[in-house]
Parts: C-alpha cells; structure tokens; sequence
C-alpha cells in the first residue's frame, strides 16, 4: 500500500522554533530517511520551497495568467513529502509518527493513501 505523508509547515511557527529546534528537525529527516531506506519503505521524499515563491497558473479564455505567491492565504503550507510503500495503514500512520515535525505544536503530518500512480512511459 502506498502513503503519502504530508508535512504542513506554518512559516509563523517555524520562526518561532529556536536554532536548536530546526536543526532537530532538519537531522530528524536525515535519520528518518535512513529507517526508511533500510527498511526499504521509501519510495521518494520531496521537500518544496517556500509558498512566497510559488506560481500560480489559470487558463482563461485560452490564456495562461501567471499569479506569484501561494494559491490560498493560509498559516500552513505544504512543506514536502514522502511517498512510501508499506503493509498498512497503521504502519504508515507509525512512520508519520517518527517524522521530527510531529513533534512540535502546529505542525503536523497527513497520512493518505495513494489511490493511483502513474509514471513515464517507455
């Protein structure tokens, strides 16, 4: 079974986190990434930039209109992801768990299942 577990970062907070904090965090994925690799439920990890340099692209009638910024204003933002393969639910709801940033209040991971993937094709 397939997860993606979703990491939401809340600029405000991230800010808040002391220098001790973040670098918790940043080694936290440096050691999750290695669980996850030896027991070989990783698939891939993305990590994103920050939503202030982000794009916004909607075609109307027929043309592309480019928007800078995030999509909604909101607190959190998708910050990045990993996209693993594992025998349940509960076993990614477990790794979601060790993920150093559900360790801090106002952030949080989101677990869902992976319905449909698709890929190049040769």
């Amino acid at each position: 079974m397939k997860f993606l577990l979703i990491m939401h970062i809340n600029p405000a907070i991230m800010e808040e986190l002391t220098e001790a904090e973040r670098q918790e965090i940043m080694e936290g994925h440096g050691e999750f990434m290695k669980t996850l690799r030896k027991s070989g439920e990783m698939i891939s990890t993305e990590a994103l930039a920050d939503p202030s340099q982000s794009s916004v692209v909607r075609v109307r009638d027929g043309v592309p209109v480019v928007t800078d910024g995030p999509y909604l204003e909101a607190k959190e933002f998708l910050g990045g992801c990993y996209l693993v393969d594992v025998a349940s639910r509960d076993r990614a709801l477990e790794l979601a768990a060790m993920i150093p940033d559900a360790r801090f209040n106002g952030l949080g991971i989101e677990v869902r299942q992976v319905i449909f993937s698709g890929g190049p094709t040769a």
